[in-house]
């Protein structure tokens, strides 16, 4: 019996899997590249797109604790800007589109932080884009529903769980500051 791509895509994963570097990352873009070309006759893929679940844990590394997630979401969800702590992701977008928008964070003359808009961009069927510690984004759905993967290189809820927690930016006199 031959193997699903994300048999496949777990099996490589979990076998290259080693510190951050040039060559992991990209080795990861690559290998969810192709989960993305996957048939959607595959049964994991046709529950998704048949179900189009919020998020769904497809896979969770036992040894190395790096997680594949699939969402779902209606045309206008939003989540606003913020980083992933201590962790780097992986967005795959299987159908839709998703508009993200980066940022540098700046820190004021008062001491106050804020951020600047650094580029914004569409993510549409097939294409990843990687986001590593202390990278800033925000999300939007623009066309939907739109089903994305997202890969991390660690459990984020388990992380803030132990301190190490995402900074969440809110919107503010016309700006985004950091979440109190």
């Amino acid at each position: 019996m031959s193997k699903s791509s994300l048999q496949i895509f777990t099996e490589e994963t979990s076998a290259a899997w080693g510190p951050l570097t040039s060559e992991l990352v990209g080795g990861c873009c690559a290998r969810i590249e192709t989960l993305l070309k996957a048939q959607p006759t595959e049964p994991w893929l046709a529950s998704l797109q048949r179900e189009l679940p919020e998020q769904s844990e497809l896979y969770r590394d036992p040894a190395h604790g790096f997680l594949l997630l699939a969402h779902a979401e209606e045309r206008g969800r939003f989540r606003p800007p913020h980083d992933h702590g201590r962790g780097w992701v992986i967005y795959g977008v299987q159908q839709g589109e998703m508009e993200i928008r980066t940022y540098a964070r700046v820190v004021e003359s008062d001491g106050q932080t804020r951020l600047v808009l650094r580029e914004a961009y569409l993510v549409q069927p097939g294409e990843v884009r990687v986001y590593l510690p202390g990278d800033i984004h925000d999300t939007r759905c623009t066309k939907g529903p739109v089903l994305y993967y997202r890969f991390t290189d660690r459990d984020l809820r388990k992380e803030e769980s132990q301190g190490h927690a995402m900074t969440r930016y809110v919107e503010c006199d016309g700006g985004w500051r950091v979440s109190p």
